[in-house]
């Protein structure tokens, strides 16, 4: 599988997310959280997703999945992980370097962005 990483700008996150949320409800994904003090450890597996949002003000990442609430307070970066067949899940790295990691269980076609 090739898979590629593309680093979103701060600027862009709040738009992203609000336009992929439609896209992105009720897709089944996996969130993996890593960093030194944590190990690795699987929050979810195979859940649906319900939204994911940035609020710029508070500084908050909040990934909303059926039965779970994931917040990620003060991300510092936001990857986007594609494939050929389109987005496969995003990476975060919060303001303690903890990268939280959500696959999709199947990727996400992208559409180019309207002008």
């Amino acid at each position: 599988m090739n898979m590629t990483s593309r680093i979103l700008d701060r600027s862009e996150w709040h738009i992203f997310f609000d336009r992929m949320a439609k896209a992105l409800r009720g897709k089944r994904a996996q969130v993996e959280i890593t960093g030194l003090r944590l190990g690795d450890q699987i929050q979810t597996k195979s859940v649906p997703l319900l939204g994911i949002t940035f609020d710029p003000k508070g500084d908050l990442l909040e990934i909303a999945m059926e039965g779970l609430d994931h917040l990620i307070h003060k991300p510092t970066s936001i990857a986007i992980l594609e494939e050929v067949d389109g987005l496969s899940g995003l990476e975060i790295v919060d303001s303690e370097e903890h990268r939280q990691i959500v696959t999709l269980t199947s990727p996400l076609r992208l559409s180019a962005p309207r002008d």
